[in-house]
Order: structure tokens, then sequence, then C-alpha cells
């Protein structure tokens, strides 16, 4: 695997899951492309940060990655929900071997995309607990893996979920050289 992964960066994305997500992962040594969904590359975040883009999603739509990770946050998620694009990307990830992930409101991307039929997932809150896909188990855990999906409840869990997401692409020891560097002991 060459390691390549997706964030897309909604307007109103959460941005401490995204910059938590990009970091850990940049860490890792893996390849990170940030994509916005409209040709405006500076992404508002739900906060009022700004985020730049590397591309916009026209520009790497057809490309294949080895993951897809959804930011969560509001209305960030909602805009992704939105996008067909987006769900034919995770689709196509997780049909070529890959994973789809998402934190926070952007499970229900995954509801919507069809990839959490029969899953166990988590979420935030009242999001894909009120409204799950058919067949699928929810859960209070921190991070969710079954098969090619991987969830995560929400700004407080985006450290541990994004060293899991190294930990799938990279091994169990890059992600412990990475956490030892952090001190989260």
């Amino acid at each position: 695997m060459s390691d390549k992964v997706l964030v897309p960066l909604a307007q109103g994305c959460e941005e401490l899951e995204a910059v938590t997500i990009i970091d850990i992962l940049v860490r890792g040594g893996v390849q990170v492309i940030t994509a916005s969904l409209d040709d405006n590359k500076i992404i508002t975040a739900s906060r009022g940060v700004q985020l730049v883009a590397q591309k916009t999603l026209s520009e790497i739509v057809d490309d294949v990655f080895d993951m897809v990770v959804l930011p969560g946050g509001l209305p960030g998620a909602d805009h992704l929900n939105n996008d067909q694009r987006i769900l034919s990307i995770l689709q196509t990830t997780v049909e070529h071997g890959g994973i789809s992930a998402a934190i926070c409101a952007a499970p229900k991307v995954l509801v919507s995309a069809g990839l959490l039929d029969n899953k166990n997932a988590t979420s935030y809150p009242g999001v894909i607990d009120i409204a799950p896909a058919p067949g699928m188990k929810y859960t209070n855990q921190s991070v969710v893996q079954d098969g090619q999906i991987i969830t995560s409840r929400g700004p407080g869990t985006a450290m541990d979920f994004a060293l899991a997401l190294l930990e799938q692409l990279k091994g169990k020891a890059v992600r412990m050289q990475v956490e030892q560097a952090l001190v989260r002991a």
C-alpha cells in the first residue's frame, strides 16, 4: 500500500478533528491529501479557524485512495453528506479494499453511502444512533472498527481515532512510536 489518504475538508468542519487526523497521519509517514468540496481552498471551520486545502475535490475525484477520513462538525458533515462525489469516493475506496472512516457527525455520511449496513459503529450522540443504517449496531465506544469501516465519537476522541487509523495503515510499531513522541501519558 502506498498509504494515500484523502481528508475532505468541508466548510464548517470540526477543526480539532481535521487537524488531529492530518497531523497524526503525517507524523506516521502517511501521504495525506486534503481537498475542498468546491473551488475555494480556504475552509472556514466550525469555530472560525481557517484551514487551507491542498487540492479541490474535482482535481482528485478519480484518484484511488487507501483510506478516506471524514472529519465531523456541523455544517461540515452535512456538506459532505450532500456531495454525491464523496459518497462515491467512500464506496469506491471500500470496493478497492481500502478503509472509509468518519468521526463525530460524519458517520451519517457512511450511512448515506450504505457502508454502515449491518456494521458496528459509533458517532457523536444524537447522529447515527437516532438514524441508524439497516442492521447497524450502535455503541458508545471511542473508536469502533468493523471490517473496512472505522468510526469515532467526537473531538475528545480525535487523537485515539487518528492513532487507530495510523495503526491500520502502518502497524502497531509506528503507532506506538508516534504516540510515545506525543507524551500522552
